[in-house]
């Protein structure tokens, strides 16, 4: 299952890629198909039953809002990092530095708000559930966008 999904998702975001005019059009692009992708990828994965269905996809349409927000401030912080990558300076690397800890902060919080809400609409377990899955796709994009970034000062 997890390597269907992995694959899934890298098929899904790899072809927007070369079509995007800039690096806001670009993530408009990726969230737009990486969010049809994931909510087929999710649906089949929860697999609710009527009763609770139409709670939990309405929760997730607003987790998925604002998720969105700090996935695209993430691409954002690592654009800037790429495009300083050459000259990156103390002043510089503080600011991503922050920005990094305070985006992944934010997408913590976001967690608990959430799976308070999910929970709420349906189950602990299906909320607990939607986590899991949630939290893979996402941790498996962020390894693989990590495993291609350069690190500072390498060569």
């Amino acid at each position: 299952m997890k390597k269907l999904i992995l694959l899934s998702l890298l098929l899904l975001v790899s072809p927007v890629l070369v079509f995007a005019q800039s690096i806001e059009d670009e993530i408009t692009l990726i969230q737009a198909e990486f969010g049809m992708g994931k909510k087929q990828l999710v649906e089949a994965y929860m697999d609710l039953p009527e009763s609770v269905a139409n709670s939990f996809w309405s929760v997730y349409q607003q987790y998925e809002a604002e998720r969105q927000l700090l996935a695209r401030e993430r691409l954002l912080i690592i654009n800037d990092y790429l495009e300083s990558l050459d000259s990156i300076g103390e002043d510089e690397a503080n600011s991503l530095a922050t920005r990094t800890l305070n985006n992944d902060l934010a997408l913590s919080k976001l967690y608990k708000t959430y799976f308070k809400k999910f929970k709420k609409a349906t189950s602990a377990k299906d909320a607990a559930k939607f986590l899991q899955i949630d939290v893979y796709i996402h941790n498996t994009i962020r390894n693989a966008m990590q495993q291609e970034l350069p690190f500072i000062d390498e060569n």
